[in-house]
């Protein structure tokens, strides 16, 4: 028995669902049978914490609502011993609510000839007692179908829907209201989760993007809008550390030195102090466009910090002290850095309310914003405490003159 979270709507769509999926016997799977009690049970445990929890709406699931229906079934002994052929009987008992084709009429009207089915009349067929009181010849005389058939009260099938062909019930569930991100309701189904437990004890297990290798035991998948928010930014991730990887590469390679490449990329971690908060001031999510933007603006960053960096070192192989030209570069390289965050501020201004792009701007503009100002002060810094260790002596004796030396 395995639990996933599937998606309900078309992208762009907040939705969360819950699915249950039982193989507890491949005969099972194979014969058709329909989901087992225990299944359909913590189906239902999933659904009622869809609908306590905040901003999950329009809760539904794939199980029918549980009806009764009669099964009737024939007595091949008794049909014996009245010396009834069981499919005379069983045609007795079917054929007159289904009907038999006993005739084709022949229409002017009509392209091919009509059938003439010979049935019971509706109200007769919804009547069981009409139904058996239908009789059948036999040796001894006419017998009732009431003293061949048994009748059994059984519950409705369960549709049975398959996912990676195993069994599975769905619990479906919308998403509105102020937190439309799939990211707080799963945090609010999650802790409540933690509180179901599999027969023996066990906890159910959670899976955010693969499906659990086996169905032998319960566990959960989330799905839909969930997935693709986790796939989105797992993916941005990756790319952004293959982007940092790289930098740091060019870095290094420009500079010859590895720690150097410390003090470029600082300001890019800086930038979530006015992200964050940003975003928290338009009353605007962290959506993957909000991470887009982060990873664009890290390079704005970096270039402020190369900037910076350089004219320090070039500074030093002139022969100024490393105090005056960390002092000086800060003073100096201030200017085209706040004119590069003026630029991407008012570049940005154009999508800053546009419901998708939102984040996208927010994160150019207050990253850049506070990288901008709280770079001008920790690179200089950084980059100080690493050349004092004997790169700044290294770059002085770099610039020296022969008649300098002399």
């Amino acid at each position: 028995m395995k639990i996933a979270v599937v998606g309900s709507g078309p992208s762009g769509v907040a939705a969360a669902s819950a699915l249950l999926e039982q193989g507890h016997a491949v005969e099972l799977l194979d014969v058709g049978h329909t989901p087992d009690a225990a299944a359909q049970a913590l189906a239902g445990q999933v659904r009622g914490f869809f609908e306590s929890t905040t901003g999950v709406v329009d809760v539904d699931d794939s199980l029918e609502a549980r009806r009764a229906r009669l099964e009737l079934s024939l007595d091949r002994e008794k049909a014996g011993l009245a010396g009834v052929p069981v499919a005379l009987a069983a045609e007795a008992l079917a054929g007159p609510g289904a009907g038999r084709d006993v005739a084709l009429l022949d229409v002017p009207a009509a392209r091919e000839r009509v059938p003439v089915r010979l049935r019971l009349s509706a109200t007769d067929r919804a009547s069981l007692d009409r139904r058996l009181s239908l009789r059948v010849d036999a040796p001894g005389g006419s017998v009732a179908l009431a003293e061949l058939a048994q009748v059994a009260e059984v519950s409705e099938a369960q549709p049975i829907l398959h996912k990676d062909l195993k069994s599975v019930v769905y619990v479906f569930g919308d998403l509105a209201g102020e937190r439309e991100s799939p990211v707080y309701a799963l945090g609010a189904l999650n802790a409540k989760i933690d509180a179901l437990r599999l027969p023996g004890g066990a906890r159910v297990e959670r899976y955010a993007v693969e499906a659990p290798r086996t169905s032998e035991r319960a566990a959960l998948k989330w799905d839909g809008e969930w997935q693709i928010t986790y796939e989105v930014f797992r993916d941005l991730g990756i790319a952004f550390a293959v982007v940092l990887v790289l930098i740091g590469i060019l870095v290094t390679g420009w500079f010859q030195s590895y720690s150097v490449p410390l003090a470029i990329l600082l300001p890019i971690p800086l930038s979530l102090v006015g992200i964050l908060p940003g975003h928290l001031l338009f009353g605007a999510f962290f959506t993957a466009t909000s991470m887009i933007g982060f990873i664009a603006g890290a390079g704005i960053i970096v270039r402020n910090s190369i900037i910076l960096v350089d004219f320090i070192e070039l500074k030093l192989r002139q022969g100024m002290p490393l105090e005056e030209a960390v002092v000086e570069a800060g003073v100096v390289r201030f200017r085209p850095m706040l004119l590069t965050a003026a630029a991407v501020v008012v570049g940005s201004l154009v999508i800053l309310f546009d419901p998708i792009f939102q984040g996208l701007a927010i994160s150019l503009m207050m990253g850049e914003v506070a990288a901008t100002l709280l770079s001008r002060l920790a690179v200089p810094v950084v980059y100080y405490l690493i050349a004092r260790r004997g790169r700044a002596a290294q770059l002085h004796s770099e610039g020296l003159t022969p008649e300098r030396a002399g």
